[in-house]
């Protein structure tokens, strides 16, 4: 139990890891801008996860960057994905996977959505695959996507299945 939370841990670490870059500009073409907090709870003999950071995101599920920033502004991670390739840099060099799913899982231990993450940031279910409208948003890939404080920038998706995952975003520019 201790060695798999131990390898968790120090793949958020990897994820993390400080690589010093300036921001873009607030107002840089095409970026959407945040801060997220995503909670992966405690399954099996994996403990629970947590990873809080300031975000900045363009593109779609086609291809895209997804830049991960500390409290005080310096890089920690950035992702870049096209079709067929996803790459991480965390500051100790570049690692390239099949897709977004497999850098999800390598870095956090779960294979997040992150190829829907630019559609329901902007309020609206991924093309790529099929939604179900719900009260307060939709559900698509097994997430319940609220979308019920969307006018205040606030976004929340929710994993039911084991583990659970939660992910909280709230945008800079509310829509």
């Amino acid at each position: 139990m201790k060695r798999q939370g131990s390898a968790l841990a120090a793949a958020l670490a990897m994820l993390l890891a400080a690589c010093a870059s300036t921001p873009p500009s607030p107002h840089e073409a095409g970026w959407t801008a945040g801060r997220l907090s995503l909670r992966i709870d405690a399954a099996g003999e994996a403990p629970a996860q947590s990873v809080s950071a300031a975000f900045e995101l363009r593109g779609d599920g086609e291809s895209g960057e997804l830049r991960l920033n500390s409290p005080l502004g310096s890089r920690v991670a950035s992702a870049r994905w096209a079709p067929g390739l996803a790459l991480l840099d965390d500051g100790k060099g570049e690692r390239s996977f099949d897709s977004l799913a497999a850098l999800s899982q390598q870095a956090l231990g779960e294979a997040l959505p992150l190829q829907a993450l630019p559609n329901w940031l902007a309020g609206r279910p991924w093309s790529g695959a099929a939604h179900a409208a719900a009260a307060e948003g939709f559900e698509q890939l097994g997430w319940q996507v609220d979308l019920a404080r969307r006018a205040e920038g606030w976004i929340e998706a929710r994993r039911s299945t084991p583990p659970v995952v939660r992910l909280r975003v709230k945008l800079d520019d509310a829509p």
